[in-house]
């Protein structure tokens, strides 16, 4: 099994300094472009599905989160606040608040409902030392979070299709979830007092489990302090599980922020929040995918996704040709060139890289390339357009398969 610790430093993708303080690791070049590639997926399958995407602050008013039930359910994992200008202003713990606040800014019909608010924004946790670790448990988040404000009607659909898109991503991202986990409140936690609320949510969200198929189990004591959810679970290299998505259904921030829509009567109704991540935090995501894949990421995924291998330094310039015209169309090349070994020493180097371009006097003749699959596979030398074409075409397809049959 791998620790994404140890092979996240190895592999160049991120590190930390206690000068820039701890669980605030910074990204180097490899894993930006693994976050920047999985953060443009994720936005492009929201938007497919409906979502509209906003930008919010990572900073707010006091007052905001004591509206929104965090300063005094949620209070003792938030930074203290700043004195700004006569006003305490806090960094979030969460989106939500402000997801509500943009919902609560412009009058909304019924027509426009399901209204899909989503945003890959900051947000903040004061985590003790503790329990901080690599990019599994950090203080500052990038969160992939959304709120969906709709009807009473509609809150099954859409929680339902939810968990439609979390399949989705985790096929295109090569994971499987140890077990879903229906998070209900337990004793003694600190639960919004709203019995009935909590009984409806959880009787749409056990229906919507029921309904989906999947396997779960009824746990006490993990739900958000608003509502139960439904929680994604995941096992690290070391056993230990964790949440990677969720779904939840809040019915108490639509009251706590007075949120209303024009419903067909005329007259004004309360929308239901829930709440959803596909991938959770970014963080926590590309931790898993580093453990589960050892660092050869899926292909659309892979920081390097073409190694241009020039047997000689004769061949040099058509590497550095052939590396252009894929960086053109999108790929993400380089070239390891004869000054770093023998050619079997960089094949060996370049082993995570999915597609290896192997080009040889033969091949820079003939404008042809030798291609090497990161399982083994040869392919036989073909034309450079024709592969670099066949590799986008994988690569935006999301494919978990580096090569196809037909070609």
């Amino acid at each position: 099994m791998h620790d994404h610790r140890r092979l996240g430093r190895e592999l160049g993708l991120f590190d930390t300094d206690p000068l820039i303080g701890s669980g605030l690791p910074y990204w180097l070049p490899d894993g930006a472009a693994v976050r920047h590639a999985l953060e443009e997926y994720i936005r492009d399958v929201e938007r497919r599905a409906g979502y509209q995407h906003v930008y919010s602050p990572v900073l707010g008013k006091r007052e905001l989160y004591e509206i929104s039930g965090h300063w005094s359910h949620y209070s003792e994992d938030m930074f203290p606040p700043m004195d700004l200008g006569g006003e305490q202003v806090v960094l979030r713990p969460s989106l939500c608040p402000h997801h509500a606040v943009i919902f609560r800014s412009r009058a909304h019909s019924y027509r426009e409902l399901p209204l899909r608010m989503a945003e890959l924004g900051g947000m903040y946790r004061s985590e003790l030392s503790g329990v901080l670790g690599g990019l599994t448990r950090v203080r500052a988040i990038q969160l992939n979070d959304a709120h969906i404000f709709c009807t009473l009607d509609q809150v099954a659909d859409e929680a339902g299709a939810a968990l439609r898109l979390i399949g989705e991503a985790y096929r295109a991202l090569g994971i499987s979830p140890s077990h879903y986990r229906l998070s209900l409140p337990g004793p003694g936690g600190k639960y919004v007092a709203a019995p009935e609320l909590w009984e409806r949510s959880t009787a749409l969200l056990t229906d919507v489990l029921d309904g989906s198929g999947l396997p779960y189990r009824a746990v006490e004591g993990e739900a958000a302090f608003y509502g139960p959810k439904i929680d994604v679970q995941v096992v690290d290299s070391a056993g230990r599980e964790s949440t990677l998505s969720t779904v939840q259904v809040d019915f108490h921030q639509p009251e706590q922020f007075d949120l209303r829509y024009t419903g067909a009567d005329g007259a004004r109704h309360r929308p239901v929040m829930v709440h959803r991540s596909i991938i959770g935090s970014v963080e926590r995501a590309v931790a898993h995918l580093i453990e589960q894949h050892g660092g050869a990421f899926p292909a659309w995924l892979a920081p390097v996704q073409l190694m241009l291998l020039p047997v000689s330094d004769a061949e040099l310039p058509d590497a550095e040709a052939l590396a252009r015209r894929a960086t053109a169309l999108g790929l993400r090349a380089r070239i390891a060139g004869p000054e770093r070994g023998s050619l079997g020493a960089r094949v060996r180097e370049a082993r995570l890289a999915p597609y290896q371009a192997v080009i040889g006097a033969r091949e820079a003749a003939d404008g042809a390339v030798a291609l090497r699959l990161r399982d083994g596979r040869r392919l036989a030398p073909q034309p450079a357009d024709a592969l670099l074409a066949r590799i986008v075409a994988l690569t935006a397809a999301h494919s978990a398969d580096l090569w196809d049959a037909g070609h």
